[in-house]
């Protein structure tokens, strides 16, 4: 080894005068970053505001058609529709019918997920037709479940159900399977058993995966419920829409996509603060 290299050893910092406090250094642009972190819940809105604006302009210049109603007159509809207690009744129903669905589809596809996941036995049994299902396009089984449960809401809640599943089924299976496994095998090493290997090591590492997961099957969820309310139905926004249609009221048809809009941005923005709760202590790159 040459002298050279040896002269390259790390210095100790320069001694400060007594008395004098140490200063810590700042990052270089780390107020920048400060005021744009603050500003970043008026950024997110500023993609909304553009839409909304590009409507209006383009209602009143008709660049959409001589149907389309400005968001003033969608507004109006959305005022008198609350005033009349119509857009509540609805919208009760169909937050029933979606909640109902989303309970049995997202506790059917965590299970399976987990236990494929987990259980090679399971996966084995499971998986093909499960793979098989995930094929199918289960908005197109809209006839067969009315064929099986009829008209009523047992159908309709089937339909919201099944969608669900196959998102979460397969974001748990694969989060688990990405685990380290030298994570696995060192917590084994020092005498962890299958539950703390499991809801320590596993679950956590998991973790990210499944709430993508749970985004993806919420979004098919809503998607499910537009397309279950558009037969049969007597209540229910997609009634509501149905019913508006008849009677050429488009300012009522967009009413009903505002509100798809909002509820499923909504439980997305649910998604993300149960996320950053979650994976507080996941540090990954968040952009610059």
């Amino acid at each position: 080894m040459s002298a050279g290299v040896l002269d390259h050893r790390p210095t100790s910092p320069p001694s400060l005068p007594p008395g004098q406090p140490p200063t810590q250094t700042q990052p270089p642009n780390s107020g920048w970053r400060r005021a744009a972190r603050a500003l970043t819940p008026a950024r997110r809105l500023t993609g909304l505001i553009a839409v909304l604006a590009f409507w209006q302009a383009g209602a009143s210049a008709g660049w959409l058609g001589n149907t389309t109603p400005s968001p003033a007159e969608v507004y109006a509809a959305a005022i008198e529709l609350i005033g009349s207690g119509a857009l509540a009744h609805h919208l009760g129903v169909s937050l029933g019918r979606v909640a109902k669905g989303l309970a049995i589809g997202l506790s059917a596809g965590l299970v399976l997920g987990l236990a494929a996941g987990l259980i090679r036995l399971a996966e084995d049994i499971v998986d093909a037709p499960i793979q098989s299902l995930r094929m199918l396009p289960h908005l197109a089984l809209v006839p067969i479940f009315i064929i099986w449960f009829g008209i009523g809401e047992t159908s309709k809640i089937a339909l919201i159900a099944i969608g669900p599943v196959f998102p979460l089924y397969l974001n748990v299976l694969h989060g688990i399977r990405n685990v380290d496994e030298r994570l696995v095998e060192s917590a084994r090493s020092c005498g962890v058993g299958q539950w703390g290997l499991i809801s320590r090591v596993i679950l956590p590492g998991a973790l990210p995966q499944i709430l993508v997961g749970l985004r993806q099957a919420l979004g098919i969820g809503w998607l499910s419920l537009v397309v279950a309310e558009q037969t049969a139905t007597i209540s229910g926004v997609g009634f509501l829409m149905n019913d508006a249609r008849e009677f050429l009221r488009t300012d009522v048809i967009f009413v009903v996509l505002v509100i798809y809009a909002l509820l499923g941005l909504g439980t997305d923005l649910f998604v993300r603060l149960i996320e950053r709760r979650a994976l507080a202590w996941r540090r990954g790159f968040t952009g610059e």
